[in-house]
């Protein structure tokens, strides 16, 4: 089983820019996107009862490896990690094609999972454009999921219903978040974590040109920035607090926030 897994800021600790009203990233710590995080679960937990090896991959730079210690300590067996300057800032098109590639290098597999969406970008693409460069069927919005008989088992929460689906191995599978909630290992697994082997590969390492990837991204982001937010600074003044709260009531329906 191959569980995808990409590194992200921690979200809480992102300060902006005062000027440019651009995120600061520099020094901030990354961690597995959660939705990713029960992906690697969901494979852990298939391996604890019927077998089999949970490998993680990733796409990243140096920090990365660090990221996916966590992952290593959690159950996973081994890392794969891509760490290709040229590949910073390619869109979910171009990345499945890398990670395509990955796969291919890695060898023989039965499953790969991956969660709906990672926390930065919500794009909830990559999953879907992999299996269809693999030729691959998938299964997205996984809340349950079983193997037997070379068969997967999954239940998907849509809107209004769950739907019961099977698939014959091998099968690319996205799960919700609901799926599970992700272990947390103990120190014992933390320190074996830097035992397992993690291999980094550059983009030569798995036959791919860098100017040939970047021609299939077709999403170019130009800046990111926080919306401007201006507050009108409404003082309620009163000679009590009943006079204050209808003052205030008064205040939220002229502003359209509360009908009369």
């Amino acid at each position: 089983m191959i569980v995808l897994l990409k590194d992200v800021p921690v979200l809480t600790e992102i300060k902006l820019d005062s000027q440019t009203r651009e995120p600061l990233t520099e020094g901030v710590k990354r961690k597995v996107s959660e939705v990713d995080k029960r992906a690697l679960e969901a494979a852990i937990k298939l391996k604890e009862v019927g077998g089999g090896e949970v490998v993680a991959l990733s796409m990243g730079d140096d920090k990365t490896r660090t990221a996916l210690l966590e992952s290593l300590a959690m159950g996973a067996d081994a890392a794969y990690i891509v760490n290709e300057q040229g590949f910073k800032g390619l869109d979910t098109n171009a990345t499945s094609r890398v990670l395509a590639s990955a796969l291919g290098h890695i060898g023989d597999y039965d499953l790969i999972l991956t969660g709906e969406m990672t926390l930065d970008s919500l794009s909830s693409q990559v999953g879907p454009r992999l299996a269809e460069l693999l030729g691959l069927p998938q299964i997205t919005y996984v809340k349950e999921i079983e193997i037997g008989d070379g068969v997967v088992k999954a239940v998907r929460e849509l809107e209004d219903v769950d739907e019961v689906v099977e698939a014959q191995l091998p099968v690319v599978v996205s799960v919700v978040r609901e799926i599970n909630e992700p272990r947390i290992p103990n120190l014992m697994n933390i320190m074996k974590a830097k035992r397992k082997p993690t291999t980094i590969w550059s983009a030569e390492d798995i036959g791919l040109d860098v100017d040939e990837v970047k021609s299939h991204s077709h999403v170019h982001i130009l800046s990111v920035r926080a919306p401007v937010v201006q507050r009108k600074q409404v003082v309620i003044e009163a000679d009590s607090i009943e006079e204050a709260a209808e003052k205030l009531a008064d205040a939220i329906i002229d502003e359209g926030i509360l009908e009369a």
